[in-house]
């Protein structure tokens, strides 16, 4: 277990109520010997020494990177990564359509390694035959779930990722066409492969012609500038950050980059340290976004005090997060525009951490019903909109009544996410897999700072949906019961306070039981979007954490007979 998964098996943090509605049972097993405290230290300590941030690897990432960058460290290690991570059943990723994007990106980057000679760098004799192998059973998966058969989810850039990705096979198929003694014979006469139905390339299209004209590129368009194909080596639309990175991401560094050439200038070198950089934190394979600290940083910090925790954060640490917030707001990561959703974000934890920054940077994603993760999105985001809650109920509440915007905006909120809430009671999001995250970030805003009498019932019939939803282990998961999104319903049962249903405490028992002994052994799924699913690991450590500590204190208050209170579980001080 890495020391993120080590740092996060115990939690600490306090809470503003109980729902007063069962005991749970307070057993030697539930009380791990670790303190609370260390935890949380460990977790921002975690941050400091790695302050790129930390996500797991992307097959889709890393796959791109072996077809575009063979010179690149560690080239051998994601060749053997790509063929460690196929599953038996030839496909690549997460459930479902979530395989497609890496399933398509893992078969195109070794069918170019095969092309390219690649095998012979493989350790043992048998590296040809275990690309064949690989790339064999990995077609066939893709033929058996393209067009129709697998609903693609709505990850970020998708509807360019995967025309593009599918170009590039069927280029390769052609291929094989005029090499019909080749080791992957059985494919020279397949049909080509197909798009998934309800999918065209008229919006890829659309972006290589701004490639083709030299214009500039929207920024939100540079994290998969990989798309461009040749087009996108060197093209003026696009150039690297200061820190070498072309959209935060590998693919589209090593895209932008093509093959690095002595003295080509500054930009070239800081690109070839960026990628360099990259390659070498986790041994080759390579995350879909790095770095990820403004991210990481707000989100890890507002779940730890929003739960009471106060674990000490270095003044430079808090500093950079507050540079980070500017006239538009705030950004994952450098190369990426500024977005709603990490703007309230880094505010609610600026504030919480004693450091309030006017939210006023807020104002220009409102698109006056709504407010949208960036200008021009196409759709909406339930997580988006809970977080601006969360940052205008916190001002609203300490002495934001200066600006008379934030009680109008925090009342049409409310509202909006109501009004989204699903019939079963929960709610579903754009970012991340599980219904149970986008639940829990709706949940503790509306039970912190919504406003209106729709807020109560909303929040009961969550609360209603998530106990249904446990498994006999205690668990809950959207497939299987993980600890993440166990964690995140802990968090909206204890936030519904006296709304939280009968049953609440033993549900709370068997979730303390579940995450105190399956924490590094549930697989730690990647549930997060982005062009391929992801773990951001020390914001998973973070919210585990924060969910074991207010079972804990839960249990420990009714076993000695605290009072039950009749706020919200989760404070909104």
């Amino acid at each position: 277990m890495t020391m993120v998964g080590r740092c996060a098996t115990a939690a600490d943090a306090s809470v503003g109520g109980r729902p007063g509605r069962d005991e749970v049972p307070v057993t030697a097993g539930d009380r791990p010997g670790r303190a609370p405290t260390v935890d949380a230290r460990e977790l921002v300590a975690a941050m400091t020494r790695q302050p790129a941030g930390q996500a797991s690897p992307s097959v889709y990432e890393t796959g791109r990177l072996v077809s575009l960058a063979p010179w690149l460290t560690h080239h051998v290690e994601r060749v053997e990564h790509l063929l460690a991570a196929q599953r038996p059943d030839g496909a690549w990723g997460g459930p479902e359509g979530y395989a497609v994007v890496p399933t398509l990106s893992a078969v195109e980057a070794l069918l170019t390694a095969l092309r390219r000679g690649d095998a012979a760098w493989l350790p043992g004799a048998g590296g040809p035959a275990r690309l064949v192998r690989a790339v064999d059973v990995g077609l066939s998966a893709l033929y058996g779930r393209l067009p129709g058969r697998a609903a693609l989810p709505d990850l970020p850039a998708t509807d360019l990722t995967v025309p593009a990705l599918v170009e590039a096979v069927n280029g390769h198929l052609e291929l094989l066409r005029a090499d019909p003694g080749g080791s992957l014979a059985g494919w020279r006469d397949a049909r080509p492969l197909p798009l998934p139905t309800g999918l065209d390339g008229v919006r890829l299209d659309r972006v290589r012609a701004l490639f083709a004209a030299g214009r500039p590129l929207p920024q939100k368009l540079l994290h998969a500038l990989e798309v461009g194909g040749a087009a996108a080596r060197r093209t003026p639309g696009a150039a690297p950050t200061s820190r070498g990175a072309v959209g935060a991401s590998p693919a589209a560094t090593a895209a932008w980059l093509g093959v690095p050439e002595p003295g080509a200038g500054p930009g070239v070198a800081a690109a070839v340290a960026y990628l360099e950089e990259a390659a070498r934190q986790q041994g080759g394979p390579v995350p879909c976004a790095t770095p990820i600290a403004v991210f990481e940083r707000a989100w890890t910090l507002s779940i730890l005090s929003r739960a009471g925790l106060a674990p000490p954060v270095s003044p430079l640490l808090l500093a950079g997060l507050v540079a980070a917030v500017g006239p538009t707001g705030a950004a994952t990561g450098p190369g990426l525009p500024a977005d709603a959703d990490t703007t309230s974000v880094t505010l609610y934890a600026l504030a919480r951490l004693g450091h309030p920054v006017d939210p006023s940077s807020l104002w220009r994603y409102d698109t006056g019903e709504h407010f949208c993760t960036w200008q021009g999105e196409d759709g909406e985001s339930v997580t988006t909109n809970a977080h601006v809650l969360d940052a205008f109920g916190w001002h609203l509440a300490h002495g934001g009544r200066t600006d008379p915007r934030l009680e109008a905006a925090t009342r049409r909120l409310s509202r909006w996410l109501a009004d989204r809430q699903s019939p079963d009671g929960g709610w579903s999001d754009r970012w991340h897999a599980s219904p149970y995250y986008a639940t829990s970030c709706a949940v503790l805003a509306l039970a912190g700072y919504g406003r209106g009498p729709q807020v109560a019932g909303t929040v009961a019939r969550a609360a209603a949906w998530v106990l249904a939803g446990q498994r006999a282990d205690g668990s809950w998961g959207r497939w299987d019961g993980t600890v993440e999104e166990t964690a995140y319903a802990v968090q909206v049962l204890h936030a519904a306070g006296p709304a939280a249903p009968p049953g609440t405490g033993p549900a709370l028992a068997r979730a303390l039981r579940y995450l105190s002994t399956m924490e590094g052994r549930d697989g730690e799924p990647a549930l997060w979007h982005d062009k391929d699913l992801y773990r951001p690991a020390v914001i998973v450590g973070a919210a585990v954490a924060a969910a074991r500590h207010l079972v804990r204190d839960y249990a420990i208050g009714t076993a000695a007979g605290a009072e039950s209170r009749t706020g919200p579980l989760i404070s909104a001080a």
